[in-house]
Order: structure tokens, then sequence, then C-alpha cells
């Protein structure tokens, strides 16, 4: 199947659903990274590292930014979470013939060579218009240093953040909104409603 014959955006977020579903969540306690507890886990790069998942998250990103903000001339996000969803829009948009160049932000910059925190390739100057890619937004503690770490060394215009999923329950949303637009793919309410269904299966 090529990319011009490709599903509905329905159909493929359907399908990215099943497959988050499938291989990325668990109902079970956690310790998310902020100290809090919650009672769901969520880890996308189980998914967006297959095949598929990476298919799917590329196409359904690459629409949404060609959709609402055809003005982003790359994508970006912090290592490692991001590292796949950015990859993987690049490249899909390289094929839909709109390309998107890409760039990395590390959690910290480099203890050698350059120092850099960010790895980006030239055509990404300053102002240039962009979009912070994130797998799941909890506090928005990270999507918040990914962008002023792209403003600071970059010099690039952070034009919206997209995320695969928005945990909701600690605000990481409106903290992201008051720098830059949201939108996510799913919502926390996503997989709660999954859960329900698997709960009443008789």
């Amino acid at each position: 199947m090529s990319l011009r014959d490709k599903p509905s955006f329905q159909e493929r977020k359907g399908r990215l659903l099943d497959l988050l579903a499938t291989w990325s969540y668990e109902r079970r306690p956690v310790v998310l990274a902020s100290g809090k507890k919650s009672d769901y886990y969520i880890d996308c790069r189980r998914t967006t590292l297959t095949s598929e998942g990476h298919f799917l998250v590329g196409s359904l990103f690459f629409d949404i930014l060609a959709r609402d903000f055809p003005d982003v001339s790359a994508v970006g996000g912090m290592s490692l979470g991001a590292d796949p969803l950015v990859s993987a829009t690049s490249l899909t948009s390289w094929i839909e013939g709109r390309p998107l160049d890409a760039f990395y932000v590390r959690k910290q910059p480099k203890g050698h060579g350059t120092g850099r925190q960010v790895e980006a390739p030239t055509t990404i100057q300053a102002g240039t218009m962009v979009a912070i890619l994130e797998d799941v937004v909890t506090t928005g503690g990270s999507t918040i240093r990914a962008i002023e770490a792209a403003e600071r060394d970059l010099g690039v215009d952070v034009r919206c953040v997209l995320a695969l999923v928005d945990r909701r329950e600690e605000g990481g949303a409106q903290a992201i909104a008051e720098l830059a637009p949201f939108h996510a793919v799913f919502t926390r309410e996503d997989f709660m409603s999954l859960s329900v269904r698997e709960d009443q299966t008789p």
C-alpha cells in the first residue's frame, strides 16, 4: 500500500489506537516521572517503533500539520520518546512531496565535541517555523524543555506541539498551551473507554 492509497484519517487513527491498546497500554499501578502515582501506564515506543506504528503515527502527524499548520517546515522533539515520531513524520513528508526536516533535542547538552543539546541540519535556520512532537504528555515538563532548547539553540519559531497521548490529569496540556497551540491525537479517555469495554466483556 502506498501513501497515496492510504486509509482515511479516522481509519488510521482507529488502527493506531488498537495497536497502542495492544502493545503500549497497561492497567497497573505505576509511579510516573513526576513522582505521582497512576493506575495505568503507556509506553508509546512499544508501538511507534514497530513498522506499522511508525507508518501510522508519521502519516497522522503529517496530515494534522498539513491541515492545521501548513507553515511548519520542520519537526523535532525530546529524545528518546519523540525520536520515532520525528523520524516517521519527516520521512512521510518527503514521500508526500512536502518535506519537513527533523531535529532532536537531547535531555542534556553533549559533554564532548560541540556540546550541542539540539541536533539539526543546516536547513533549519533562525525563524524557521517548527512543530514539537511528543509521545505522552503528563506535566508537560519535557515538552517545555524541548521548546526552550529549540528556541534558544536554533532560534526557531515553535508554531505548535503535537502529542500522541495526553494523560490530562496533571495539567501538561494547559502548561504547554501557554507557549504554543497544543493538539493530542488521543487522550486518557480513549484508553479508559477501552478498559470499560474490556471490563464489560462477558
